[in-house]
């Protein structure tokens, strides 16, 4: 005979809870390599609804604004294709001399400090401190994601298929509703949040990308439209992501150029991630739309693992869709406010 749910003591319920939990996460890591590529279908379907509902509205039937949608998400993939792809290459046939020289340079400071009476344990900076560690992860992140962008042909058939059913999405909630009015209201309150953050972030992660490469090429640091896709990509994660972006583009600066090159690169670095971080995104985004320092984080560490390089990609979008959802119950809404960040006294 079942118990009723209010007679399970508390503590069975959490352990209940916990284990599905588990179970849940899981499943989704045991299923990386089906997941990742359709998540970042539906990444870039969001993206792609605003054009294809403005194409509807100007008259357009719904296949030719399909059609239109579908060759410019076509194009941007060639060109994001054909601009790092021959330079992750060649960065990374390059990365074990780079490597060398960061190993070099790290031993020559590390003798410098010594002579000035500084003594720092060799495994402190071989180990813990290895900088040559910062160019293997940029690496391996832009792989990685080279490597999601292998299954082109499924992520473009699948953003097909989401914009072909997007615009019937509101007409079949309507059937299938109790009360269809209050309901769809909620709902198109949510899809618009949703879209208002990632279509301002996706274009200030842009502006940050383009500005990126142009100091770079500027400075003279190889592979600027590289660094300047990994800034774009990375600019989706919040303080965190702007240091990630910088650091390999830094070292490269210092072994390739001069140490006066890595000053003004890690400059140019923080001056486009206050302006556009500070200044810029929260003048279009509104404070409502934010998560604090610690959940970023722990999003970034949580979904890279579970997702691997696109989840680290994903990870703040994902957030901030939970947060968004949570925020339109006045129930979970406490939720949302402790995810977000430190509200400012009035």
């Amino acid at each position: 005979m079942n118990r009723p749910a209010y007679l399970i003591p508390a503590s069975t319920r959490f352990m209940l809870s916990a284990a599905a939990f588990v179970v849940i996460i899981a499943g989704l890591k045991a299923s990386q390599q089906l997941l990742a590529p359709f998540l970042l279908s539906i990444f870039i379907a969001v993206l792609a609804t605003p054009p294809l509902f403005f194409f509807q509205k100007k008259g357009l039937s719904t296949p030719l604004a399909l059609l239109l949608v579908t060759a410019g998400v076509v194009a941007a993939g060639i060109a994001l294709a054909a601009l790092i792809g021959g330079s992750l290459d060649d960065f990374s046939s390059n990365l074990p001399r780079y490597q060398e020289k960061l190993k070099l340079l790290t031993g020559n400071t590390l003798a410098w400090l010594q002579a000035k009476g500084v003594q720092i344990p060799d495994r402190a900076l071989t180990t813990y401190l290895d900088p040559a560690k910062a160019m293997r992860m940029a690496g391996k992140m832009l792989s990685g994601l080279g490597g999601v962008l292998a299954n082109t042909f499924l992520i473009l058939l699948t953003v097909i298929f989401i914009l072909f059913e997007a615009s019937s999405v509101p007409a079949k909630l309507k059937a299938a509703l109790r009360r269809p009015d209050a309901s769809m209201e909620h709902f198109a309150a949510i899809v618009r949040n949703i879209n208002n953050y990632m279509v301002i972030k996706t274009t200030t992660s842009l502006v940050t990308g383009v500005v990126v490469a142009v100091m770079l090429a500027v400075v003279g640091v190889d592979y600027p439209v590289m660094w300047g896709t990994l800034a774009f990509m990375l600019n989706y994660v919040p303080n965190i992501g702007s240091v990630i972006a910088a650091l390999p583009a830094v070292l490269l600066a210092l072994i390739q150029i001069s140490p006066t090159a890595a000053l003004v690169v890690a400059a140019g670095y923080l001056v486009i991630n206050i302006v556009i971080g500070n200044v810029v995104e929260p003048r279009f985004m509104g404070e409502g739309l934010g998560l604090s320092t610690l959940i970023v984080f722990l999003s970034l560490v949580f979904w890279g693992w579970v997702l691997g390089p696109v989840g680290m990609f994903l990870s703040v979008p994902l957030t901030m869709t939970l947060k968004i959802v949570l925020d339109a119950n006045k129930d979970t809404r406490p939720i949302a406010i402790l995810l977000g960040p430190t509200p400012r006294s009035r």
